[in-house]
């Protein structure tokens, strides 16, 4: 909910538990006044949600549209392109990478075979930094890896096969476009012949590969500028 009203998604209303009332009236003041703030004891609020609120506030936003590719690509510098991730888990994870690790100039951009950053579940995971971070829809891919590189980025596919470039060896500060894939299937091989580069982080050959968030959290960390 902090997340919420300091960003530029519209909020519909605010359910608070009156428990909670104090502690939040710093938060609920930043709120415009037009914006109901409904407040009631926690056993009403229980039947209303229909679970244990325990955190005793929540809040309904109305998501602001998705920006089209080539809007995220003037304003970026550091991107990660998901295919396919469908785990909410990992989607949000990465958003909060993103916003950790690349900052104001990081971006997002997704295949439609993701799950919505914005589902709960995801949005959640992310700490609420999905709501932050610049992220686009991309209908043609892999065809669209082709755009992204006519917009000034160069494009690393993160694959853990063992003839890929060491991710230590590769420079830092250039425009860059992360390509990762979902877990167990990876990239796949039209998305990583699209690439400039396959990259792979070094590990101990007894482990075959890491989680897909803690693979681009190593990534965005080590491909950070200068």
């Amino acid at each position: 909910v902090e997340q919420l009203v300091r960003s530029d998604h519209e909020i519909v209303s605010v359910l608070l538990s009156s428990a909670r009332l104090e502690r939040l009236q710093p938060l609920i003041d930043q709120i415009d006044p037009a914006v109901p703030v409904y407040v009631g004891p926690p056993r009403l609020l229980e039947q209303i949600v229909g679970f244990d609120m325990h955190r005793g506030v929540l809040a309904c936003g109305r998501a602001r549209p998705t920006p089209p590719l080539e809007h995220v690509l003037e304003r970026a510098h550091t991107i990660v392109a998901m295919e396919d991730l469908a785990n909410h888990d990992n989607v949000g994870g990465i958003f909060r990478c993103v916003r950790a690790l690349a900052g104001a100039s990081g971006a997002v951009l997704l295949t439609r075979g993701c799950c919505d950053p914005l589902y709960r579940r995801a949005l959640r995971v992310s700490i609420g930094h999905a709501l932050h971070v610049p992220y686009a829809w991309i209908d043609d891919w892999p065809e669209a890896i082709n755009r992204i590189r006519g917009g000034g980025f160069r494009i690393l596919a993160l694959t853990p096969a063992t003839d890929a470039v060491d991710l230590r060896s590769v420079a830092r500060g250039s425009r860059t476009c992360l390509l990762v894939g979902a877990e167990g299937p990876g990239l796949t091989q039209a998305a990583m012949e699209s690439a400039d580069m396959c990259v792979r982080i070094e590990m101990d050959p007894a482990v075959d590969s890491l989680n897909v968030t803690v693979s681009a959290a190593l990534a965005l960390h080590a491909l950070a500028r200068e």
